[in-house]
């Protein structure tokens, strides 16, 4: 027995998602409870595999907001050796957790 799971592209990164997953993704539109749609499969498997070329047509995966957030802090440090030049500052990517609900092929 195999399970159903697609291969989605969303903010320039691809995620392999099944059916009730949690995933963290680059922030979009849309308040907490908000049912979305994403559109760009590249690939859905199971019992049967589909490969897009490079998108499925007709494919969607449907998923849930949980939180819109930021993610953790990362620091960044520059430097020139002998120069005396230090630099470093900090950035939080603002994320969106989905939860998702279902895959149709």
């Amino acid at each position: 027995m195999s399970y159903m799971y697609a291969v989605i592209k969303t903010g320039g990164k691809q995620y392999k998602v099944s059916e009730g997953d949690f995933l963290k993704i680059e922030k979009i539109e849309g308040a907490v409870g908000d049912s979305i749609e994403l559109n760009e499969v590249l690939m859905v498997g199971g019992e049967e595999v589909k490969i897009g070329t490079p998108l499925l047509p007709g494919a969607k995966v449907k998923a849930q907001i949980v939180e819109q957030a930021k993610d953790t802090k990362i620091l960044v440090f520059h430097s020139k050796r002998r120069k005396g030049y230090r630099k470093m500052y900090g950035h939080r990517q603002p994320i969106t957790r989905l939860k998702i609900q279902g895959i149709e092929a």
